[in-house]
């Protein structure tokens, strides 16, 4: 076990042991990803790739130094970050990126009722521990390892991490199934939500949109042209940008679309336009953006994209992984119908179409998103309570959950947009 240094910060959260040893593995508990070399963060990530794990552009050091760095997810909003790395003969082994959070916001697996039954029994839910992207519910490995060993071997000292600061809990999101069992091996639970994920045919892929619709039952390709119709007749047309070609203020309108979408709801955005800054610096070409205009701009969509290693040029492991484009961000300054449709499914399909990508990922929830051929996908966490009573009413909920979630899906399954037999 490792051992507790210094006193807890009550600005900064509980300070954590900054090293320890586990199965011959050096454990170190860092502050900021730039205290691992660029090259040690390749090294890994290659190594993701070749166990065949598709890696997001999530996952990489610029993405989750940005969000610290631009204070988008820091102490001060409540996602203290704990980058806890596994070393052997100088060599990087694994790392996860766990945040101490003081709230629940901004993850999309919601424990509001686990909180407030603590609350109603005395007892401090927060604070507690997350293993996740913050803000961004996108399914990937949250256990960066060179192999299983590592990868459960990491797992273990994330408990201790959790253990030696007292925090109520531990919840991985998201993650991917070698994470999952890595988890499960260390006597976490499992929990289950839904999501809805376009796949391109295989294996002929479709040539164009038409070629799409041409699949779809009778119902749904009316109901889509319909949609898009009204799009275009309202006169707008779309601008698509991808990488480098968008320009500083095409991130300043398109910030202003999202900073307005938050506000609309009662909201202050979770990311700043920095955030962005920093990534239109650091990782140009993972980003689309698709600006909706009629004599101006009025709207627009950001999509990522994984078409490209963000540290790892050149690697040949990238070759045979799926290509996979993530629906992330909207907003509009003026209203047309269907126009949030045509933004965030239409026309990021047809680009997905276009260059040949094998999956287009619509975020959380959003049953509606199936009658636009976005099926439903389970997707998985896993969860550790340190209270050994509530730790075991939890088990039980998640089983009755799980009961209900696999019924759920089962009927959804019945409700396919495309041709029978298609």
């Amino acid at each position: 076990m490792m051992s507790q240094q210094g006193a807890p910060n009550q600005n900064d959260g509980p300070t954590p042991p900054r090293e320890g040893m586990q199965n011959n593995y050096v454990i170190r508990v860092l502050a900021h990803p730039s205290e691992v070399s660029l090259g040690h963060w390749s090294q890994l990530l290659e190594a993701e790739r070749t166990q065949g794990r598709d890696t997001t552009p999530f996952i990489t050091p610029a993405y989750l130094s940005a969000l610290l760095d631009s204070g988008s997810a820091s102490a001060a909003t409540g996602w203290t970050l704990q980058l806890v790395t596994l070393w052997a003969d100088e060599r990087l082994h694994a790392a996860a990126a766990l945040y101490i959070k003081t709230h629940s916001y901004g993850e999309y697996v919601f424990d509001w009722a686990w909180a407030e039954a603590y609350a109603r029994h005395g007892l401090d839910y927060y604070p507690k521990a997350v293993v996740a992207v913050p803000f961004t519910p996108v399914p990937g490995p949250r256990l960066l390892a060179v192999d299983a060993t590592a990868r459960r071997t990491l797992m273990t000292a994330l408990l201790q991490v959790c253990e030696a600061q007292h925090l109520s809990s531990l919840h991985m999101l998201f993650a991917h199934p070698a994470d999952i069992e890595a988890a499960q091996s260390a006597g976490l639970l499992r929990r289950h939500t839904v999501q809805f994920h376009w796949r391109n045919r295989k294996p002929d892929p479709y040539r164009d949109f038409d070629d799409f619709l041409a699949s779809l039952s009778q119902d749904k390709r009316k109901k889509l042209r319909q949609e898009r119709r009204k799009v275009s007749d309202a006169g707008v047309r779309f601008r698509t940008l991808e990488g480098r070609a968008i320009t500083p203020a095409d991130w300043d309108f398109f910030y202003r679309c999202y900073q307005r979408t938050y506000l609309e709801h009662g909201n202050a955005p979770y990311l700043s336009r920095d955030f962005f800054a920093r990534l239109a610096a650091t990782q140009p070409e993972d980003w689309v953006l698709f600006v909706a205009e009629t004599t101006h701009p009025i709207a627009c969509s950001l999509i990522a994209v994984n078409a490209v290693p963000s540290i790892a040029e050149g690697s040949k492991s990238s070759e045979n992984l799926p290509r996979v484009a993530f629906g992330r961000y909207w907003g509009a300054l003026e209203r047309v119908d269907c126009l949030h449709f045509e933004a965030c499914y239409y026309q990021p399909l047809a680009w997905c179409m276009a260059h040949g990508f094998d999956r287009f990922e619509g975020g959380a929830q959003g049953e509606h998103k199936m009658a636009r051929a976005l099926l439903p996908v389970q997707t998985t966490s896993a969860h550790w309570l340190a209270h050994p009573a509530f730790a075991d009413a939890v088990d039980r909920y998640l089983q009755r959950e799980g009961e209900g979630m696999a019924h759920y899906l089962s009927e959804l399954g019945a409700r396919s947009p495309f041709k029978q037999g298609g």
